[in-house]
């Protein structure tokens, strides 16, 4: 690894935490150039993951793109980054056992907006408005009237 404050690649670890799931290893790393210590995480290489779109185009799963995603709706929310980095990790465990190689674009949405509803309602509706493309104000109100009933849960 290279610090990020002076770039030189001599380090050591001290510490190394693996995820309740067991799919990411957190790292506490010292620079020996410099002394500053960063911290590092490991995630599992998921290859050959395909996304299908809602127009039928297929594109490479980019994890980056949906923790993206997660982070626009949670901005300036009470939602720290390891809650968003762990409901990340829990829907694309539950994908990877739901589907081989070709994942729906809808599985990941409901994927996500299930587990954003628990954390932030907020952040919940912001994703909701962009994931189901509201048509107007009204699919919008009966969206956010809905969090306040209680919702069967699916998996």
């Amino acid at each position: 690894m290279r610090c990020p404050k002076c770039t030189s690649i001599e380090d050591k670890v001290i510490d190394s935490r693996i995820s309740k799931e067991g799919s990411t290893i957190r790292r506490r790393r010292e620079c020996l150039e410099c002394g500053h210590r960063y911290s590092t995480t490991e995630n599992v290489v998921r290859d050959g993951m395909v996304v299908i779109k809602r127009d039928g185009r297929r594109e490479e799963f980019d994890r980056e793109k949906l923790v993206r995603a997660v982070r626009a709706a949670c901005h300036k929310r009470p939602v720290d980054i390891e809650q968003i980095t762990m409901l990340v990790e829990d829907v694309m465990d539950a994908l990877e056992a739901r589907f081989e190689n070709e994942i729906p674009s809808s599985a990941i949405g409901e994927g996500v907006m299930q587990r954003l509803r628990h954390i932030d309602q907020v952040a919940y509706v912001r994703f909701a408005s962009i994931y189901k493309q509201f048509r107007d104000v009204a699919e919008f109100v009966d969206e956010v009237s809905a969090l306040g009933k209680p919702r069967k849960e699916s998996r």
